[in-house]
């Protein structure tokens, strides 16, 4: 991307997805590799050595980290996925990709909606990073049970916590908390910062914010742009 994008809301993100691959066929599992191996690819530039344990909802988001967990496994990372729900709760690409890091034997374990339980709450421990992939940039409303305690337990371990396109529990628009949010370290955001990020009040929950390119052809992104300039 030549030029930088400005802030953009969670339905101009949705359109931007929708445009790619729908008018230009790209298919969305194509966007979500190349998310999830730019988050793989900061981490690793980051210093990641492991153990790296990746917490998974059932959206997108958990495609996301599926992928981000193949990565690192294939860079011999140590790496554990703890899912929040059921894996038949998983539907399209999403799905796939877990299909993939389980016939992959890349270890995860679940489901656990709280992250809670004794095992996860040594993993989370013993974790040299935590990366929260629980919710996206679609969520509105309270957070309720259990997700609110599985953030909290994300916000009590050790670890440094990186998350995927935006913190879990944070508006994406008004960039205020909708309950427990997780407070991450870094954020690794797709194809543009959100507008929810000007709002000083998200800064200490977003920590370093990086742009990853995910391969929205410019076509697409010219709109916006073009909105930039005037």
């Amino acid at each position: 991307m030549g030029r930088e994008l400005p802030p953009l809301s969670r339905d101009q993100i949705r359109e931007i997805d929708r445009r790619t691959i729908e008018d230009l066929g790209l298919p969305g599992i194509a966007l979500m590799e190349n998310a999830g191996r730019g988050c793989a690819m900061w981490l690793r530039e980051m210093g990641a050595v492991g153990p790296v344990v990746i917490c998974c909802g059932k959206g997108n988001n958990a495609g996301d980290g599926f992928v981000v967990a193949r990565h690192l496994d294939a860079w011999d990372i140590p790496v554990h996925v703890v899912l929040t729900s059921d894996p038949g709760e998983l539907r399209g690409d999403a799905a796939t990709n877990f299909a993939v890091i389980d016939r992959a034997s890349i270890p995860w374990s679940g489901p656990d909606p709280r992250l809670d339980s004794e095992e996860t709450r040594a993993l989370l421990h013993d974790a040299q990073w935590v990366v929260d992939a629980l919710l996206g940039t679609g969520t509105r409303g309270t957070i309720r049970e259990p997700v609110a305690t599985a953030i909290e337990q994300i916000n009590a371990c050790p670890a440094r916590r990186f998350s995927i396109d935006i913190p879990s529990g944070l508006d994406c628009d008004s960039g205020r908390p909708l309950g427990p949010t997780v407070q991450a370290d870094c954020t690794a955001t797709f194809v543009a910062v959100k507008k929810g990020f000007v709002n000083p009040e998200a800064h200490r929950y977003l920590g370093e914010v990086r742009v990853i390119d995910i391969g929205v052809p410019r076509v697409i992104l010219e709109f916006y742009l073009e909105g930039q300039r005037g």
